[in-house]
């Protein structure tokens, strides 16, 4: 039997304590020890299914799914797709991987495009063997390591798609900042996709959200011919260049998912008599029939579903990740919003204001949405939310904009 190879142990167990010893939740370091059980010694890969996790965990299939994702935001893990012959079912890859480096010690993309350093060279180098065609003599090689790369003494302590905030650690969602540059990306496509890519992930999250709403108004603005390369665009800020007046006349613009303007839309739609059209199908009376749901449940299910054309078409987009261009006339009345926590008492007391109305309540896509100012001399946050909905309504319609078209 052959020894296995020690460097490689070594790097698997470099791996562990660096779990152990990042800024990752709990549950997510429980969920990604777990997973390390299932992998080999090199780390590679491992195929465990959902189930298997959830039984070696203890926790629910949802936490394990949540938890897997934050880590694979992270760095911590790569997951992909895979199928093997003859078999028409797929199952999640898993690979350890450690945020911020690739595996030749050189500067990764993500250190490139939002800071950090790789790990010095070193002229002493490890090839690591795994055996190859299933065989168990033929063997390939797979990586490159630096030796200062798989010693302890240099494993990152926290991930740096975290950073320090308040005595805490606040992750960065990179998945989501790459996708608002996607969005951002397609209303300009002049210059360099990777140099914009990386000057947009340079900026602070405050200038990319201003640099979102600010750009319809300057490209209404600037002469084409004075259109420059998207990472001249960000690099320099011109969105900041922008005349007050060329900024207020600009009739329609991207509402950012649950940010300020796509709330305030929301609700003036909400606030409406629900105008979709609600259409019984023939499986649906059959499972009424069968005593599946009842008519009102049912009807009531597609109401929150189809019966505010606007609100649905806001959802749909958000789910595709597509931009969700509106007018721009609520933006004075949606000034004063405030992004509350997902899951505080105010988030759930606006939960509870949406169901007793018969309201869909908007899908968790971020972990702030941004609601009207609550009242300070609310008695209860129930008291705080219904006089904050009021007290918009009652502003909009008193200023002709309640028109959620």
């Amino acid at each position: 039997m052959n020894e296995p190879d020690r460097h490689s142990a070594s790097r698997a167990w470099s791996w562990r304590h660096a779990v152990g010893k990042s800024g990752l939740p709990p549950i997510t370091r429980l969920v990604l020890h777990t997973l390390g059980l299932k992998m080999d010694e090199t780390g590679g890969s491992c195929y465990p299914p959902i189930s298997e996790l959830v039984e070696l965990t203890g926790l629910d299939k949802k936490t394990v799914l949540k938890h897997l994702d934050v880590a694979e935001q992270n760095g911590w893990i790569e997951v992909s797709q895979h199928g093997f012959r003859g078999q028409k079912w797929k199952r999640n890859e898993y690979v350890a991987r450690w945020p911020g480096r690739d595996l030749t010690g050189e500067t990764a993309k993500s250190e490139r495009e939002g800071g950090g350093t790789a790990p010095p060279p070193c002229a002493d180098k490890v090839v690591e063997m795994t055996p190859e065609g299933g065989g168990n003599d033929d063997h390939k090689v797979v990586e490159e390591l630096h030796q200062d790369k798989i010693l302890p003494a240099n494993i990152p302590t926290n991930s740096p798609a975290a950073v320090a905030e308040e005595g805490g650690l606040k992750r960065v969602d990179r998945k989501k900042i790459e996708r608002e540059f996607t969005l951002w990306y397609a209303s300009w496509k002049k210059g360099d996709v990777d140099f914009a890519r990386n000057a947009w992930f340079a900026l602070s999250p405050e200038d990319r959200a201003d640099c979102i709403e600010r750009t319809p108004a300057y490209l209404r603005w600037a002469k084409s011919d004075d259109i420059m390369a998207a990472a001249v665009y960000l690099k320099n800020r011109h969105w900041q260049n922008v005349p007050d007046q060329a900024q207020a006349s600009a009739t329609r613009g991207i509402a950012k998912v649950c940010g300020k303007l796509w709330m305030g839309k929301r609700l003036a739609a909400l606030s409406k008599e629900p105008t979709g059209r609600i259409v019984l199908t023939t499986f649906d009376e059959k499972r009424i029939r069968d005593g599946e749901i009842s008519r009102e449940a049912l009807l009531h299910e597609k109401r929150l579903e189809h019966g505010w054309p606007v609100v649905t078409a806001m959802r749909d987009a958000a789910r595709r990740s597509e931009p969700f261009i509106t007018s721009l006339a609520l933006l004075p009345h949606v000034a004063a919003f405030k992004a509350i926590e997902r899951g505080g008492p105010l988030c759930l007391a606006w939960e509870g204001l949406h169901e007793r109305k018969g309201w869909p309540f908007p899908e968790y896509l971020t972990e702030h949405p941004w609601f009207p100012a609550a009242p300070e001399s609310a008695l209860s946050p129930i008291d705080a939310v219904e006089q904050a909905l009021k007290n918009f309504l009652s502003m909009i319609g008193e200023a002709g904009n309640d028109d959620a078209a």
